[in-house]
């Protein structure tokens, strides 16, 4: 698996937009996208942090054939009055890892 992650600064005053934006317009549309498992807005726990914009792909390929159809800027650039810095994208593979619960 692949993981893209975008970092965002956002104005304390267009939280609410982001969200509503992010809700409404960016995840159906990456939904839709061929190879994407899921996509999530995480939100700071601090104010002062970053919102976290996290989709994850079947593979490297899908995810880079997303970035080049040029959705992801047009979506990027839906939030781009928002922004307090321009939004940084990180790109990762997903290790495998076995995950044991012990209750």
């Amino acid at each position: 698996m692949f993981a893209r992650l975008t970092f965002i600064s956002i104005k304390p005053e267009s939280v609410a937009d982001l969200k509503k934006i992010y809700n409404e317009e960016v995840i159906p549309v990456v939904r839709n996208q061929k190879g994407n498992i899921g996509i999530w807005l995480m939100e700071p726990t601090n104010s002062d942090d970053e919102f976290v914009s996290l989709t994850e792909w079947v593979s490297e390929t899908e995810a880079n054939a997303y970035e080049s159809s040029g959705t992801y800027r047009t979506l990027v650039d839906k939030l781009k009055d928002k922004y307090k810095n321009k939004p940084v994208l990180k790109t990762y593979n997903v290790a495998e890892s076995k995950i044991v619960v012990s209750m």
